[in-house]
């Protein structure tokens, strides 16, 4: 059970938890793999949820054994992902959260594995995201690793001025529940398609939808 305790802050993770764009990533991978006679099998393409586009690129240039570079990859990605991002659609209840948090006083960021341009793009289809002052990117100066390492996490809490365990993260990769819970923070999943309780962190709190947070 989520108990009625209030956080001082809340982390959000972006593709997959405030936005339903991970079906559109995946997409635009597939076709740009496609581009270079490749298949992108199903449990490859969950590997890539939650993590940058240079690690993931790298990581379908070794598993399908590509001879295309990172930067000729994304070359082809990157365009066909930005194109897609106008069908992207709010999750269900991640409007109706964020303002649930304003009205309770608890400042939020944003921490994900997005580039700003990315991330702004984005944010133009959804102007209800700029609510979120505190936006770490996964291009930020300050953040040396990704996901799943804890650096988005441990940045956005001290933007936020707040220690990381003071405040709840909220997630859909298992790469990004692995990042909030090394920077302490208590981690709260919202399931991606096809993973359960096995595929999180342990200690991982999991969410039948964003309306089920106690806030």
């Amino acid at each position: 059970m989520i108990s009625a305790d209030r956080p001082l802050g809340c982390l959000f993770d972006l593709d997959g938890l405030l936005l339903d764009t991970e079906p559109l990533h995946a997409e635009a991978w597939t076709r740009a793999a496609a581009q270079f006679g490749a298949v992108l099998p199903p449990p490859l393409l969950l590997q890539l949820r939650g993590r940058n586009r240079f690690d993931n690129a790298a990581t379908v240039i070794a598993q399908l054994g590509l001879t295309q570079t990172v930067e000729q990859l994304l070359a082809v990605q990157q365009p066909l992902a930005r194109s897609l991002m106008a069908r992207s659609q709010p999750m269900p209840g991640a409007r109706e959260l964020l303002v649930r948090c304003q009205r309770a006083g608890i400042p939020t960021a944003i921490a994900t594995s997005s580039s700003r341009g990315a991330v702004s793009w984005k944010q133009s289809f959804h102007p209800w995201l700029e609510a979120v002052a505190v936006q770490v990117c996964g291009d930020d100066a300050e953040v040396a690793n990704g996901k799943p390492a804890p650096d988005l996490f441990l940045v956005a809490a001290r933007r936020l001025g707040i220690a990381a365990h003071d405040c709840w993260a909220f997630e859909d990769s298992p790469a990004g529940a692995v990042a909030a819970r090394a920077a302490g923070c208590r981690v709260f999943v919202l399931p991606a398609p096809g993973l359960g309780a096995g595929n999180y962190p342990a200690g991982s709190e999991l969410l039948a939808g964003l309306a089920a947070v106690p806030l």
